[in-house]
């Protein structure tokens, strides 16, 4: 069972009746539509799943659907708080060819986007959702709930410290999510055959290489 909370920032007003649609990752094209009740909470019946929520037309939410969501608004018409594209946070970031770095192309919503021969963007501002299915198309990779929970983890982790998260990281996140087993490093690497999330995970996340990756 998933209930969202939606209320006013500074008052936590709850915010009434208004719709709530539910964007999961692994079915986009088919939205959960719902609705806040009077006291600003929607219902939604599902299993645990990876998405977005989106509040009167804008993304306020995107990671794991389970449980109970709050999600605070400045305004019940403000702008969506979370980016839909480009780097995370909605930043500008600007190329990072370098001299004899070998490009490929990839073909996303009708349009060419270009990577490293790897699949990492050399522009991170072409990151989008259409993107992460492109390369992991490309790449022969499920896009299941699991690999958008860490895609989604990743840049959201990015946003909040500046940083890209470590192998340690990433492994504490998601034993806590997930328990000891399926978030363990065995686990994500089986999700991500290549390299783990780390690689194939920071590469769909739209985030540059790190060291000490494997």
């Amino acid at each position: 069972m998933l209930r969202i909370r939606v209320s006013m920032k500074f008052t936590n007003e709850p915010v009434k009746r208004t719709p709530v649609i539910l964007y999961l990752d692994t079915d986009p094209e088919h939205p959960i539509q719902g609705g806040s009740d009077r006291a600003g909470v929607a219902t939604f019946d599902i299993p645990p799943a990876s998405g977005k929520v989106v509040i009167n037309g804008a993304a306020r939410y995107h990671g794991r659907l389970e449980g109970d969501v709050e999600i605070s608004l400045w305004s019940p018409t403000d702008a969506g708080t979370v980016a839909e594209s480009g780097t995370p946070g909605g930043g500008e970031s600007g190329s990072v060819a370098y001299p004899g770095m070998q490009i490929r192309t990839l073909r996303v919503d009708g349009h060419e986007v270009q990577t490293d021969s790897e699949g990492y963007l050399v522009n991170p501002g072409d990151w989008s959702e259409a993107f992460v299915r492109a390369e992991a198309e490309y790449e022969g990779l499920p896009l299941t709930n699991e690999v958008w929970e860490v895609i989604r983890h990743l840049r959201d982790f990015y946003e909040r410290h500046q940083v890209q998260a470590n192998v340690r990281e990433i492994i504490k996140h998601f034993r806590t999510v997930w328990g000891p087993e399926l978030g363990s490093n065995h686990h994500l690497h089986a999700i991500f055959p290549r390299g783990g999330p780390q690689k194939q995970g920071n590469r769909l996340a739209g985030l540059l290489r790190t060291k000490g990756e494997h």
